[in-house]
């Protein structure tokens, strides 16, 4: 792994000046006045490590920044937390997962000064660990695999952009490849299907499919688009100037629609090809002789396909506003752009699938159809099998349509037309947009792609160090990561920050390189223990004089639960999968529980994100709402996360299990049984106090038990489980200390 500026040294006083010259061209002052006021786009410069009087404790310029917000106010850093304390944090951070006993016992038996260290970079080498932050990046990307609204289709090719972020993490791509992937990957990278199927990023829109005002849903999925994309990689509300000019920030309204202009002729693409083209040329060979040998059968079929094809075609036409008609009749070659756009937008509805077709069918068709593809079925053995496709957006031509500033963002009330740029107050110069020569596109998606990503631009280093430190410490160094706006919070410690972001960029925009940084410091492994002093001088704990305990994510305490149970299925990828819901609970048919019992148990990034049904366990502890890209998720306390975990079936299961993987480690003895239970659990032993507490707890359990009628065994096995519910329902568990 490269050496970052932000690793250890031996000692503020003797670091390197960590914050050198690393843009070679900043971007332009700000013009004065409220602009020039925003911190986020100042250009991006390395501050100087401060001199600080604890300067022993520093590991890192992390540390001596964090040191000189609290030696002011006469507070010492905290002591650091025990060894098996960091693990499990580390773990927890790193990889979403608790770490195992025997990596616990292998650290506390390691005397070597740099065993957490090693222990850090087995974690980062762990393909869990791109499971654990593609969640926080697909709550970014507001990724869903339903269309929302009213019908909430599903999308059933979703979860490659799952499986593409998990293993983009995974390699440690650099993150200025990973933005212009999923901003124009189609365009850049056009025979990388990996880049094809990231582009994904801007097809997770929720759209209503019912609505047939095809102008308007495009206005819609428009501003999706620009709204996620500035909040995502710009940390700005570009969505506050829709309609006006921003209240606040230096963002004018044609600037909104000035990005906006970035997409306009996009659309989806739902059939993206994941295989190399050699394996892309054989797949279409061994089709065409497929449909030379059943052409005959696949003819009768036709026929009596077709006219329920056009019945059901003709219906969805007239359905459709007048002028999207007349664009639906036109020939390609005289569409405009925009009416290329509502062709496109249109195709579904025209051309219905066959299993809508055939449902449709009297019944005496049915059968003759029903007869022929059996008939078809002769043929299976020349046939090459489906293609794995990827979703994801194209451009729907060589050109775009216009984009006017809407009034008050009514898509019918167009004003001045303007071309894709950049916000006025960056002063910067028109993008250079360039069609590409592989695939049929206007190339604004590239120019885009590589301006976001361009060293020069101060906003998305910044935004992504800020996303990184938010989610180690529990609160982003600006506490708002959607938002670095002057409605938002502002920097704690500005200068920190300019490092990290400098030091992303410096180090080849490597992030695992920026996670060690960070979770090597000094500040990162300081005791989460309660002091007086702190909670005085800093009762909300942002100048860090204690690592601050947060609440784990419904998806983590699951994956934890499961974990502790030995009942987490550890396999990758592939399509979502269907956990059963609570009972008594309808889904009207939106939740069909997947049929393997082993793939209910997979890791909680795996589960199926339904848009208008999200899975009640992650609702409990605030699940995002996936219609709008989530930077901070909220974090409640509310009575029935407390009743989840002590009623829900599936929570009494995994105590149960839990309680199997216990008695099959330590054996019939009470002792053992609470001093592994805890192991795994806590990763600690228990305390004395604890332990005498845990025993009485199931002596008076088993009694309990076993004056209600069952057998010895039967009551220290149901005890057992009953201590392992407590453990699994524990403020330990479930919150990151």
């Amino acid at each position: 792994m490269r050496q970052s500026r932000f690793l250890p040294r031996s000692g503020c006083a003797s670091l390197l000046a960590f914050l050198g010259a690393i843009v070679p061209a900043a971007i332009p002052a700000a013009p004065a006045g409220k602009a020039a006021r925003l911190w986020s786009l100042e250009p991006l410069a390395r501050p100087p490590v401060p001199a600080v009087k604890d300067a022993g404790w520093c590991r890192s310029p992390i540390d001596a920044f964090v040191l000189e917000k609290l030696e002011p106010k006469g507070l010492a850093p905290a002591p650091e937390a025990s060894k098996g304390t960091l693990l499990r944090r580390a773990s927890l951070d790193l990889t979403g997962l608790l770490p195992e006993p025997e990596e616990v016992d292998e650290l506390l038996a390691d005397p070597s000064p740099d065993a957490y260290e090693r222990a850090i970079d087995r974690l980062l080498a762990s393909p869990r660990h791109g499971e654990r932050w593609a969640r926080h990046w697909l709550d970014v990307a507001r990724y869903a695999e339903s269309e929302g609204f009213k019908s909430d289709e599903v999308r059933p090719n979703a979860w490659r952009y799952r499986d593409y972020v998990i293993r983009a993490f995974n390699a440690d791509v650099p993150y200025d490849r990973f933005v212009q992937e999923q901003i124009a990957g189609d365009e850049l990278w056009p025979a990388d299907p990996e880049a094809r199927v990231a582009t994904a990023f801007n097809r997770h829109y929720p759209d209503e499919s019912n609505a047939r005002d095809l102008l308007q849903r495009r206005q819609e999925i428009l501003n999706d688009i620009t709204d996620t994309v500035a909040a995502a990689f710009t940390g700005l509300t570009f969505g506050c100037a829709r309609c006006h000019d921003h209240k606040h920030d230096p963002i004018l309204q044609r600037d909104y629609y000035a990005l906006q202009a970035f997409f306009a002729n996009v659309r989806a693409e739902d059939e993206i090809p994941l295989v190399p083209e050699g394996d892309l040329a054989r797949h279409r060979e061994r089709l065409a002789a497929w449909e030379d040998a059943t052409r005959e059968v696949r003819a009768q079929l036709e026929t009596i396909e077709e006219p329920k094809r056009r019945e059901i075609a003709k219906d969805n036409l007239d359905k459709f506003p007048p002028e999207i008609q007349a664009a639906i009749a036109k020939a390609p070659a005289e569409r405009t752009p925009l009416e290329q756009q509502m062709y496109h937008k249109a195709l579904p509805y025209l051309n219905p699938d066959q299993r809508t077709e055939v449902g449709a069918l009297k019944e005496d068709a049915r059968k003759r159809w029903q007869a022929l593809e059996a008939e078809l079925g002769r043929f299976s053995h020349l046939h090459p099998g489906e293609l794995p496709l990827g979703t994801g957006v194209v451009d729907a031509g060589p050109a775009a349509p216009p984009t006017h500033v809407l009034a008050g963002g009514a898509h019918a009330a167009k004003g001045e037309e303007v071309e894709p740029g950049y916000p006025a107050v960056l002063r910067l110069p028109a993008p250079a947009i360039e069609a590409p020569r592989a695939v049929e596109s206007t190339g604004r998606r590239s120019a885009l792609a590589r301006w976001l990503a361009d060293p020069r631009n101060p906003l998305a280093a910044r935004v992504m160090a800020n996303r990184l430190w938010h989610h180690h410490f529990g609160r982003g160094i600006a506490g708002t990561p959607n938002d670095l706006g002057s409605l938002g919070e502002a920097p704690t410690h500005p200068e920190l920050l300019d490092g990290l972001a400098a030091d992303l960029i410096e180090g080849g925009w490597s992030l695992k390189r920026l996670h060690r940084a960070i979770v090597t410091s000094s500040a990162y492994r300081q005791s989460s223990a309660p002091r007086g002093d702190a909670a005085e001088a800093d009762p909300e704990g942002r100048l860090l004089g204690r690592y601050p305990r947060s609440r784990l994510e419904g998806e983590a305490i699951r994956d934890a639960a499961l974990q502790a149970a030995g009942l987490l299925d550890l396999q990758m990828g592939g399509p979502s999968v269907l956990p059963e819901l609570p009972a008594g609970m309808d889904s009207h048919g939106k939740w069909s529980v997947s049929k393997d019992p082993a793939d209910r148990s997979r890791r909680s990034v795996y589960v199926f994100v339904r848009r208008n049904l999200r899975y009640p366990f992650f609702q409990a502890f605030d699940a995002p709402d996936t219609h709008e890209s989530c930077g901070r998720r909220l974090v409640t306390t509310t009575a029935p996360q407390a009743l989840v975990m002590l009623n829900d079936r599936l929570v009494l299961e995994w105590a149960r299990a839990f309680s199997r993987r216990v008695r099959g480690a330590a054996g019939p003895s009470a002792g053992p049984q609470v001093d592994i239970a805890y192991h795994i659990a806590y990763s600690r032993s228990p305390e004395p106090d604890e332990r005498d507490m845990a025993l009485r707890f199931l002596d008076a359990r088993q009694d309990a038990l076993a004056a209600g009628g069952l057998a010895p065994e039967e009551a220290a096995g149901g005890a057992l489980a009953d201590l392992c519910h407590v453990l699994l329902s524990s403020n330990e568990l479930v919150y990151r200390s």
